[in-house]
């Protein structure tokens, strides 16, 4: 009888070949019964095999087992991530103290000092005065041209325009209007004719700012000579100065103590409507007071218009300055007044402002 003719052995769960003579069943062979058969067999996964953790010194001593999932805290398996250890809190920064962005001390100082060499020359010989005006026309003149050679490759001819920046303030206030503009336009001229002795290339750029220029600087200025011609001349003048420097006081104080909203953020971000607001409401009454107590026929109700004329012209002319300055790529035009910056940077507003205030006071009490 064969092997095939043989019944079911006395293992019945024995699945594979029976042995033959002298052995036993075949290592590693599954065993098929009624909770495990076969087909279970060939379709469950074997359990990895987990290495035994040492266990730790009795000591406490460090740990001497395998560096990589069998140190605590480290991962059991290979492809777990171990966990980061939690960063400590830090402490929230320290309140920055709200400052006000300038050497006030300084500027304080160079104030009253200024504010002492206009009074003196004021009322003491008016020509003077035209004088100091005529110094700071010539020094403005020269920031600004410096300015425009060095940062924009842009050459206005400085003599030209302080000679006849110097001219037009002086004939303003020995011929009144009518010199201011014939001055104007001889400065104009001479610029045009000064730079033809320069190539050509780039002369249409540099007249053109000579003759803005010889407008921004001189010849809004003159009109502070024309206030000075006039009988209570003096009395304009010291109006015009103050009103002026409490509107830039007035934006100042307000807009840093409690600036929110911008004004103009693309111009001068540190401009605030809340400054614009301070600006107009000392303005006008400063403006009341100086008209009713200084102009020579003035009344309070015209001093709250010309301030808030003050204010909105001083606002612009440090606008206008400031985007001169940010085409430039600049803070300041000059660093001849510590605190402040140069010349240009304090005649911003007043050269604007100027005119306003000349032709508003004609229109309230006469040329006088």
């Amino acid at each position: 009888m064969n092997d095939s003719s043989w019944g079911a052995p006395s293992h019945a769960g024995y699945a594979g070949p029976w042995p033959t003579s002298g052995q036993g069943p075949v290592q590693g062979a599954a065993t098929a019964g009624p909770a495990y058969d076969a087909h279970e067999a060939q379709q469950t996964r074997p359990m990895p095999i987990v290495p035994e953790m040492p266990d730790r010194p009795a000591d406490g001593g460090d740990w001497a087992g395998p560096s990589d999932g069998a140190r605590p805290g480290a991962p059991l398996f290979r492809d777990e991530t171990p966990q980061e250890p939690m960063p400590a809190a830090t402490p929230p920064p320290a309140p920055q103290k709200k400052t006000a962005g300038r050497d006030l001390g300084a500027a304080i100082g160079v104030g009253v000092g200024l504010g002492a060499l206009v009074l003196v020359s004021l009322f003491v010989v008016k020509e003077v005065f035209v004088g100091v005006i005529a110094v700071a026309v010539v020094v403005g003149l020269w920031e600004l041209t410096t300015r425009l050679a060095e940062r924009k490759d842009i050459h206005a001819p400085l003599v030209p325009l302080a000679a006849g920046g110097a001219g037009m303030v002086v004939a303003g206030y020995v011929w009144g209007p009518e010199g201011a503009w014939v001055a104007m336009a001889l400065t104009a001229l001479a610029v045009l004719v000064w730079r033809m002795t320069a190539p050509p290339e780039g002369y249409l750029k540099d007249v053109t700012a000579g003759v803005f220029a010889t407008f921004y600087v001189p010849f809004l200025a003159t009109f502070v000579a024309l206030m000075l011609t006039a009988d209570d001349g003096a009395e304009r003048v010291i109006t015009f100065l103050i009103l002026t420097v409490v509107a830039d006081t007035g934006a100042y104080a307000v807009g840093w103590r409690f600036g929110k909203h911008k004004l103009a953020p693309r111009i001068s971000p540190g401009k605030t409507w809340e400054g614009l607001f301070g600006a107009v409401g000392a303005a006008m009454v400063a403006g009341a007071l100086c008209m009713q107590f200084l102009i020579d026929g003035g009344a309070w109700w015209q001093g709250l218009l010309l301030g808030l004329a003050v204010a909105g012209s001083a606002t612009l002319g440090d606008l206008g300055e400031s985007m001169i300055k940010r085409d430039l790529g600049i803070k300041d035009m000059g660093t001849l007044l510590p605190g402040h910056g140069g010349i240009m940077d304090r005649l911003d507003s007043l050269l604007p402002t100027a005119p306003v205030v000349w032709a508003l006071l004609v229109l309230f009490v006469g040329s006088g």
